[in-house]
């Protein structure tokens, strides 16, 4: 395993594309602000709103330094090709909701 420890492999929802591989700790720690800001209902989040919701969610010792906004999209992206989370259809700009 050697340089791959500590790390999580992250998928794309469009075929053909590939994730990303990063650091683990980060990702769940993502992944539950992204579940815990992102509401089931039919109306959803907007997209471009997303950062500035989970910053308060994260823990600062892990992003610190980090690209939030990388962050979120990378991990949103891999909750929907998992199907924990969608975009509302024919919602402008961009909105998610999580899948119940």
């Amino acid at each position: 395993m050697g340089g791959n420890v500590g790390k999580f492999q992250t998928i794309h929802p469009e075929a053909g594309k590939q994730g990303t591989n990063i650091d683990a700790a980060k990702y769940e720690a993502m992944k539950a602000a992204l579940l815990t800001v992102v509401p089931a209902d039919d109306a959803g989040f907007p997209f471009q709103d997303l950062a500035d919701a989970v910053r308060p969610h994260l823990p600062d010792e892990l992003f610190a330094n980090a690209s939030i906004s990388w962050y979120v999209v990378t991990v949103k992206l891999d909750l929907e090709a998992r199907g924990l989370i969608e975009r509302v259809p024919s919602a402008r700009p961009q909105r998610l909701r999580r899948v119940t």
